[in-house]
């Protein structure tokens, strides 16, 4: 189980505090005992007794359903328009509806861009018949050197070596 640094209880901290109401505890006291409001208390006291000792655990946070939009016979017309290439703005005048609704239909359908509407490029690849066959070489002229240097010639600091790159 994974709990949070913040979580005022653990499951068996949970499960004392019902423990010790049931056993003829006040639910106030039990309550700041475990450190919460009486009114939290009781939500943990009304889980135990509809589900058990299980209930006590964390739940999901997830919704138990997601909202499943009915299709709408106008996404099939807002399609229609955005394929003859009309921006949103005047996909909403055409069929009087909210620039925003006509925005968040093109991004349900995958057409909140222009270029969505144009297939992808192919991509242009080209294969060897041997691993080395192309060779590419990068050169770069980085500078002349004329002379020779200051570990050769013992001139260290305040020599002056001009001309040499």
């Amino acid at each position: 189980m994974n709990v949070h640094k913040n979580a005022r209880l653990t499951p068996q901290g949970r499960l004392l505090m019902v423990r010790r109401i049931e056993q003829g505890w006040k639910l106030a006291d039990a309550a700041l005992a475990a450190g919460l409001s009486a009114r939290r208390a009781y939500e943990w006291l009304k889980r135990y007794r509809a589900g058990g000792e299980i209930a006590l655990h964390d739940r999901s946070s997830t919704p138990a359903r997601y909202r499943d939009p009915a299709p709408n016979p106008l996404d099939g017309e807002i399609e229609r328009l955005r394929r003859q290439r009309m921006t949103g703005q005047r996909i909403a005048q055409e069929l009087g509806r909210p620039r925003s609704t006509v925005g968040a239909v093109l991004r349900r359908l995958g057409l909140g861009r222009l270029k969505m509407l144009d297939p992808p490029p192919a991509v242009v690849r080209y294969e060897r018949a041997r691993p080395g066959e192309l060779l590419h070489l990068d050169t770069k002229k980085l500078g002349r050197i004329e002379g020779v240097g200051h570990r050769i010639t013992g001139r260290r600091s305040g020599a002056i070596n001009r001309h040499h790159g």
